[in-house]
C-alpha cells in the first residue's frame, strides 16, 4: 500500500512537467512492474495497477492466450487455451490472463533463477511440493519491501517514462509550427550553439550552421527565429531554430506588411545570403496595389524595420513576372540588362539564360563574389550566364572567323594540285603521288613533310609551298579594275544628277557665271574627245 498522498504527488509532478496525469500513473506502474520482476527474479511479464484514489497497488502476472503449444514462442509469457481455461473459463484465443502468482519449477540445483526455485524454499510456500513440481509464489509483497536495487531500477524507469512523455508533448506542440516565427531569449551557449528559452519550459537550439555571421548575441538577449525542425532524439533540445533560413525573411515581411498578411500581396520567392544580401519576389492580386511600394512602406519604414532585425542585411524587393525574361531582368537589379536569351538545360531540367549587359554594368550584374547573379539564379530557378557586349562581339567574331577558315579550307580542298597556277606538271605529279592531291594539303604541309617525298629537296619544298600560297592569295583577291570602275561610274552618275538638278532651276546672279562655266566644261571635253 502506498501513501494516501500518492495521487496528489503524481498530480503535482504532472503539473510541474506539463504532461498528462494518466501518463505519470502509467509510468509509475511500469516502474513498479520492473522493480517487482527484479525482486521476484522472474522473466514472466508483470503488470502493476495503482488505485487512482487510494494509492493502493496490485501486481499481476500476465499470460497471453494462444490456441495450442505449436503457437507458443515464449513459455514465460504465453499459455495455451486449455491452460487458460482452467483459470478463466470464458477466456478466448488472443485474450490475456491475470495471475496473482509467479510459477517456478522446483529443483534441487538451480540453473536458472528466473524459472527455477530450490526445493526447501518452495516448501516454505507449499509444504507438499516435491522436486519436479511447479510452485505458485503469491505476489503479496508491498513496494517498500522490494529493496534498494529494485527501487533504483524503478526510479530509472520512472524518470525515463516521464522524460519520454515530456519530449512527446514538446514534439506534438511544435511539429505543427514548422516554418513559423518564434520569440525567445538567449539562455546560454554550448560549443558555439545558442540555447533559446522559448516559453519558460521548452528549450530550442540555434546551431552554429543556422547563425548569421553578421549577428552577435549575449545571454539574455531577445531573439526571433524560425522553426526548421522538431525531432524526438533522447538528448539535447528538440526544437531546432534558424536565423539564416529564407522563411525568416518571409515571416518578418508578413509581420511588417499588412497587405502580405491579408493576402493582397503574395510572396512568390525569397533567397538569402545571411548577413549580406537577400532578394524577395512579390506580386499583387489587385491592380491598384503596388507590391514593391507596399513592402517598402512610407519612406522605407517597413523594409528598414526588417533590415534592422537582420542586422543590416540588404534586401532587394523584386516584382514577380510570369515571363522569365522580365523576371530575370528584375532579379538582376540594380544592374541594367541589355537582352536575355532563353535556352533549356535538359540535364538540370531548368531554364538556361544568357544575359547580355553593357561593359560598365557587368560587375554590378555579377555582384561581389558573384552574389547578385547567384541569388537571382536561385530565385528564378534557372542557370544564368552573364556576358558583356565586348565578350559577345568577340565570340561572334571568333565564330565568323572559324566559319571563314572552314569555308577556305573546303575551297582549297576542291582545288586539285594540277590546277595550281605556276605549279610545274612534274612537281604536281610528285605531290599527287605522295598524297598531296589538293591545294589545302600542300598549304598545310611543312617543309619537313615535303622533304620526306623522294626526289624533293628543301629548296623545292619551299617553292612548292610558296606557289600554293600565292595561288590562294590570287583566288582571295577580287579584281581591282571592277571595283574602280564601279566607283567611277557611281561618281559620274552622281555628278550628272547634280548638274541636271541645277540646270532645271533658275540660278542666282552670283552663281550664274560658275554655273555657265560648269555647263561649258562637258562640251569642251566632248570636242577634245
Amino acid at each position: 500500500m502506498f501513501d494516501e498522498n500518492l495521487s496528489k504527488n503524481i498530480k503535482a509532478l504532472a503539473y510541474e512537467k506539463s504532461i498528462d496525469v494518466e501518463r505519470v500513473f502509467k509510468a509509475l506502474e511500469d516502474a513498479l512492474a520492473t522493480a517487482a520482476r527484479k525482486y521476484y527474479k522472474t522473466r514472466e511479464p508483470m503488470e502493476t495497477v495503482i488505485d487512482r484514489v487510494s494509492g493502493g497497488m496490485t501486481m499481476y502476472v500476465i499470460k497471453d492466450v494462444v490456441i495450442d503449444e505449436n503457437e507458443i514462442e515464449d513459455p514465460q509469457a504465453q499459455w495455451t487455451l486449455d491452460q487458460a481455461k482452467k483459470v478463466d473459463a470464458e477466456v478466448e484465443v488472443g485474450g490475456r490472463i491475470r495471475l496473482s502468482y509467479i510459477t517456478k519449477e522446483v529443483v534441487d540445483v538451480v540453473k536458472d533463477s528466473n524459472t527455477q526455485i530450490r526445493t526447501y524454499e518452495a516448501q516454505k510456500i507449499d509444504s507438499e511440493v516435491e522436486q519436479g513440481d511447479e510452485v505458485h509464489i503469491p505476489l503479496t509483497k508491498a513496494a517498500e519491501d522490494f529493496g534498494r536495487i529494485a527501487a533504483q531500477s524503478a526510479k530509472q524507469v520512472l524518470y525515463q517514462k516521464v522524460r519520454e512523455a515530456e519530449r512527446e508533448k514538446v514534439y506534438n506542440e511544435f511539429i505543427g509550427k514548422l516554418g513559423e516565427l518564434e520569440n525567445g531569449y538567449v539562455k546560454r551557449f554550448e560549443r558555439g550553439d545558442m540555447i533559446i528559452d522559448l516559453n519558460g519550459k521548452t528549450e530550442g537550439i540555434i546551431p552554429r550552421s543556422q547563425q548569421s555571421r553578421a549577428e552577435r548575441y549575449s545571454q539574455g538577449d531577445r531573439i526571433k527565429a524560425v522553426i526548421v525542425d522538431v525531432h524526438t532524439q533522447p538528448k539535447g533540445p528538440q526544437v531546432v531554430l534558424s536565423r539564416t533560413d529564407p522563411r525568416l525573411l518571409i515571416k518578418l515581411f508578413e509581420m511588417e506588411v499588412p497587405e502580405i498578411y491579408d493576402g493582397t500581396v503574395v510572396i512568390r520567392g525569397a533567397v538569402r545570403e545571411p548577413g549580406e544580401r537577400a532578394k524577395i519576389a512579390v506580386m499583387s492580386r489587385e491592380r491598384d496595389v503596388d507590391p514593391v511600394g507596399a513592402c517598402v512602406g512610407m519612406k522605407g519604414s517597413r523594409v528598414q524595420s526588417i533590415i534592422r532585425e537582420l542586422r543590416g542585411e540588404k534586401i532587394d524587393i523584386i516584382p514577380f513576372n510570369e515571363d522569365i525574361v522580365v523576371y530575370a531582368q528584375n532579379s538582376l537589379a540594380p544592374a541594367k540588362i541589355t537582352r536575355v536569351s532563353v535556352t533549356s538545360d535538359e540535364q538540370a531540367h531548368r531554364p538556361h539564360l544568357d544575359v547580355i549587359v553593357d561593359n560598365d554594368q557587368l560587375s554590378l550584374a555579377i555582384g561581389k563574389r558573384g552574389l547578385n547573379v547567384r541569388l537571382a539564379a536561385e530565385l528564378i530557378g534557372a542557370k544564368i550566364d552573364i556576358k558583356s557586349e565586348e565578350e559577345v562581339k568577340g565570340e561572334v567574331a571568333d565564330a565568323l572567323s572559324a566559319m571563314l577558315q572552314e569555308a577556305m579550307a573546303e575551297a582549297r580542298a576542291e582545288t586539285n594540285v594540277h590546277d595550281i597556277e605556276e605549279m610545274p606538271e612534274d612537281w604536281a605529279n610528285t605531290l599527287e603521288a605522295a598524297g598531296y592531291d589538293d591545294l589545302d594539303s600542300v598549304i598545310n604541309a611543312s617543309v619537313d613533310d615535303l622533304i620526306a617525298i623522294e626526289g624533293v629537296d628543301e629548296e623545292m619544298a619551299e617553292q612548292m609551298i610558296e606557289i600554293a600560297r600565292k595561288h590562294e592569295q590570287i583566288d582571295e583577291t577580287p579584281p581591282e579594275g571592277d571595283e574602280e570602275e564601279q566607283e567611277y561610274q557611281a561618281s559620274d552618275d552622281g555628278e550628272q544628277e547634280e548638274e541636271e538638278s541645277e540646270g532645271d532651276g533658275e540660278p542666282d546672279e552670283e552663281d550664274s557665271e560658275p554655273a555657265a562655266e560648269d555647263a561649258e566644261a562637258p562640251k569642251e571635253e566632248a570636242q577634245v574627245k
